[in-house]
């Protein structure tokens, strides 16, 4: 069966989320964008959890469904038919590691997937004694990331444990500022519980292959959305048995035949991609940063490092092409952002959300829109210059400001020259 799954996301529990990240908004939701499995989130919040046990039920195939969905506020999501079994939730929870090794303070994301409430409830109960579960969604603990690896392995050994966005600066496995250089230098003995790795919004499969020493492991992309709106952003495409266990070792295997693409951001849009200092102004890459100590020269202090530049500093290959790849990707662009643009709007803008929503009544879903509709059928929908701009990020035909020091990316499909140009001619380029 094919299916978009996304693993990562938070409740309204998190700290800065909305209050909107509800069961039954996330499901209608997840619908609109295309997801068919979408993460519980937060399992080690003890309020969201009791709400899991009383929203969900289980499906028997290690996922849940809503028991009795209720009717979202948005008048918008109310026009997309809902049923119980059109998206299923997976138990998974991200924790935040904070704890000294080789004298060095280190922070870490974990997310973790659990199979059953049995599990999670295991898993609860022992963390419950090492930190306040009830303090946020994601819970902040002062554990050695490896002793939880074998905690979970011991307690659960069907739980999967996925290092979070690995490369972003201030808490990841290998984030500049409190990351290791190296997987084992992490998990040591319980390296290989590990199997799998998130990339996060500021990089994408290519950089990551960069790497020789990730070759074996899967490479996941997810949301990490904080508001409904932002579910699907990134996910995965399965051809697999629709179940926990399928999804897991389709993972685990890296069968492409099963495991079929990751959808991307461009990376460049993340919020991270390039080095700077977003209240000097300053925006360099990383020969910029280099050459000048990667010291702001406004302020004089030290540049927020970002993922392209620590993927340069742990490379052992050149740029890597997508023929390389064991799993393809596709890079997009979320569908409001399309919209506001083609309609010289702003993302959040009533009109864009009114224009999406037709595209989404018209064509059943926004990954598919992005993805599979052809151009002329887009085009039935006016303006036709959102057909044109989807068709632009489908052949890499973006320019980009890069993010840097926790500010996106400023994304563009046109401007006067690209209108004059053929749409043939192009590759993505940055400004």
């Amino acid at each position: 069966m094919r299916f978009l799954a996304d693993l990562h996301l938070h409740s309204k529990f998190s700290r800065a989320t909305s209050r909107e990240m509800t069961f039954d908004t996330m499901a209608h939701w997840a619908k609109v964008k295309g997801v068919s499995v979408l993460a519980t989130a937060d399992f080690t919040h003890p309020e969201w959890f009791f709400l899991t046990k009383e929203k969900l039920e289980p499906i028997g195939n290690g996922f849940f469904r809503l028991k009795s969905p209720q009717k979202p506020e948005l008048e918008h999501l109310r026009s997309v038919p809902f049923a119980a079994g059109d998206v299923a939730f997976i138990l998974s929870t991200e924790i935040s590691f904070i704890y000294s090794k080789k004298g060095k303070v280190r922070k870490v994301h974990l997310l973790v997937l659990a199979p059953d409430l049995e599990s999670v409830e295991k898993l609860n109960g022992r963390l419950a004694g090492l930190g306040n579960l009830r303090s946020d969604g994601r819970p902040i603990l002062g554990l050695d990331a490896k002793a939880f690896v074998k905690m979970a392995a011991d307690l659960c050994p069907k739980c999967v444990v996925i290092p979070s966005h690995i490369w972003t600066p201030w808490f990841s496995l290998f984030g500049a500022n409190s990351g290791f250089d190296a997987i084992e230098e992490c998990f040591e003995e319980m390296t290989p519980f590990i199997f799998a790795l998130e990339t996060g919004l500021s990089s994408d499969p290519p950089m990551n292959r960069r790497l020789s020493a990730l070759d074996n492991y899967a490479l996941v992309s997810n949301s990490d959305a904080h508001s409904p709106a932002k579910i699907g952003r990134e996910a995965n495409a399965f051809d697999t048995e629709f179940s926990y266990k399928g999804l897991v070792d389709a993972i685990r295997t890296r069968d492409p035949a099963r495991f079929l693409y990751t959808a991307e951001f461009f990376p460049e849009e993340g919020k991270y991609h390039f080095d700077g200092h977003r209240k000097c102004s300053v925006l360099f890459s990383p020969k910029e940063s280099m050459a000048k100590n990667d010291l702001c020269p406004v302020c004089g202090k030290k540049l927020t490092i970002g993922v392209m530049h620590r993927v340069e500093e742990l490379a052992d290959r050149d740029e890597v092409r997508d023929a390389g790849m064991s799993i393809p990707y596709k890079n997009l662009i979320p569908l409001n952002e399309i919209i506001a643009e083609a309609c010289e709007k702003g993302p959040d803008c009533q009109s864009v959300w009114d224009a999406y929503f037709r595209f989404i009544r018209e064509f059943g879903n926004e990954h598919r829109i992005l993805t599979e509709v052809p151009v002329s059928e887009l085009s039935r929908l006016q303006p036709d210059r959102i057909a044109q701009g989807i068709e632009r990020m489908r052949k890499g035909l973006v320019k980009i400001i890069p993010g840097h020091d926790g500010e996106y990316g400023v994304i563009h499909l046109f401007d006067r020259e690209d209108e004059t140009n053929s749409a043939g001619q192009g590759q993505l380029s940055l400004f």
